[in-house]
């Protein structure tokens, strides 16, 4: 701390300014409490809870989120998904295009993949293919910078890896984000609307975005068709239980379901009419919403009910820990709520 504060000492003396380095290149800091920060995703690796959020802070729990260590994160960019192949190897997506990849469960990450780098990809991409309209949008890319967030990843094994994002972002990874491919071309999104959410379930894939737009793959990812849908409004997340039954959740507490893949569709009631920003799977197949008026809900066959009468902060994300508890991920951190029982301890209370 004193060869700190002398060195900074120095330099204001100097008349010269420390450098500014880029959120991409600067580690995240360490926080007294980084299960207090606001948390944006959550995965299982293995026994271990690895939680994501704000300012690149990675947090991680072996006792069920009782007690919580911060991991080193290589960015201070928001992070805001992570998934896991198996019990050590995951990623982790965030703003400005960065793909962290881990394979000591989330203690340590290093960038596999950043906004620059998915700049030049999408530039040699629209080179290749001689469309002008893919060379403009690649050239806005590189003009706009890093600046462009991941909003979800898909984690086929610890090898094969699909991100989705902001303005129609779509890239694969087949040999652990050594090397990147894009997906744009495969996707009916000429207007490059967002992309919000990706789920699979054997060789059916499904995405879903911005202005009602949902796109299936029954190939595998190999092509894509767009869904008709009666909601022109965003859809955040999505939960795929089978090639046919699909839900899409997001903007104004909309809800729909199909079983018929996507021919038909009903929607489902809500108690309050807030977007609905998360979803995830129970074991026991249960789906499960998360509100902005932090409500976790349980989708039904005509309203998704909310499984606790006190709301809780809005949430991010969810994760169930098992038959009878799930974590929820708000803007006050990270809280285990109980399923059956309806109640929440809050394991955070403050920001960092």
């Amino acid at each position: 701390m004193k060869l700190w504060f002398l060195a900074a000492a120095f330099a204001a003396s100097s008349g010269t300014a420390a450098p500014v380095v880029d959120a991409l290149d600067r580690p995240a800091i360490a926080v007294r409490r980084p299960e207090a920060a606001v948390l944006s995703g959550a995965a299982m690796a293995g026994t271990r809870i690895v939680a994501v959020g704000e300012r690149g802070i990675v947090t991680y729990s072996d006792d069920a989120a009782a007690t919580w260590a911060q991991a080193a994160s290589p960015v201070s960019v928001t992070l805001t998904a992570v998934r896991f192949a198996d019990s050590r190897r995951g990623y982790a997506i965030g703003h400005g295009g960065v793909v962290l990849a881990t394979r000591d469960a989330g203690a340590s990450w290093q960038r596999v993949l950043d906004g620059r780098q998915v700049a030049a990809i999408a530039v040699k991409a629209a080179e290749a293919s001689g469309d002008e309209a893919r060379m403009r949008e690649a050239q806005r890319l590189v003009a706009d910078g890093a600046d462009k967030p991941l909003l979800d990843l898909l984690v086929l094994d610890s090898q094969r890896v699909i991100i989705v994002g902001a303005y129609g972002l779509a890239l694969e990874t087949e040999d652990g984000g050594q090397s990147w491919q894009p997906w744009m071309n495969r996707l009916d999104n000429p207007k490059g609307l967002h992309l919000y959410a990706i789920r699979s379930q054997g060789d059916t894939m499904l995405i879903a975005g911005e202005q009602g737009l949902a796109l299936l793959s029954g190939d595998g990812g190999r092509s894509f068709r767009r869904l008709p849908l009666p909601y022109g409004g965003s859809f955040f997340t999505a939960e795929l239980s089978g090639p046919n039954e699909i839900l899409l959740s997001g903007l104004r507490g909309n809800v729909w379901q199909t079983t018929d893949g996507g021919a038909s569709w009903r929607q489902l009631s809500v108690p309050v009419a807030a977007s609905i920003t998360a979803s995830a799977r129970t074991g026991d197949g249960r789906v499960l919403l998360a509100s902005q008026a932090g409500l976790v809900l349980t989708a039904g066959q005509a309203a998704a009910l909310p499984l606790s009468r006190k709301p809780l902060p809005p949430l991010n994300g969810l994760l169930p820990l098992g038959d009878r508890a799930l974590l929820a991920l708000s803007v006050q951190g990270a809280i285990t709520v109980s399923v059956q029982g309806a109640t929440a301890r809050r394991n955070a209370e403050v920001q960092p």
